[in-house]
């Protein structure tokens, strides 16, 4: 199979409208729906720091052809006074699932992370439904930790995650 060749770059005006979409299209989000939110506030993140902050961020995740298949976030997390850690996501544009794009988007932004930031440990959480992203993760040098018991309200109700890691030390797949 050939793969997608694939860069990150920073976030643009002209990509101001997936981020709305984020927040106002439920079939664009799909499984992490949590209601309508403030379409308004994507610009104004925008304009306050390129969706580039200290504690959250947002890469574009595009192919050679400059064609955008997806966005990738992290946000800092702690665990006591030096555990720091990024939590991060991934939203594959709907037109480009299911080809691999994914897996090595997450992938490479572990590695991305690691060579940037001093943090030991990358965490991400999915839905226990949700089997294409948690082979995902294990392809993108993941492991499972376990169920989170009634961790997050959707829908009406309360339902489990699964919680995924990646420490510095293990080994990184080949995304190429």
């Amino acid at each position: 199979m050939n793969l997608l060749p694939l860069r990150f770059r920073p976030a643009a005006e002209e990509d101001l409208e997936l981020f709305r979409r984020l927040r106002t299209d439920p079939d664009f989000v799909g499984l992490d729906w949590n209601g309508f939110r403030d379409p308004g506030h994507p610009a104004r993140r925008f304009a306050e720091d390129g969706f580039l902050g200290e504690d959250l961020g947002w890469l574009m995740v595009d192919a050679d052809d400059g064609t955008t298949v997806a966005m990738v976030n992290w946000r800092r997390g702690s665990m006591g006074s030096a555990g720091a850690y990024w939590e991060i996501g991934i939203v594959v544009l709907p037109e480009w699932r299911g080809q691999g794009v994914g897996w090595r988007a997450q992938a490479m932004l572990c590695d991305y992370l690691f060579s940037h930031t001093p943090v030991q440990r990358i965490q991400a959480g999915t839905h226990p439904e949700n089997t294409a992203e948690q082979k995902a993760l294990v392809k993108a040098g993941f492991q499972l930790e376990g169920v989170l018991r009634a961790c997050e309200f959707r829908a009406g109700e309360w339902h489990d995650g699964l919680l995924y890691s990646r420490l510095r030390t293990d080994p990184a797949p080949s995304v190429d």
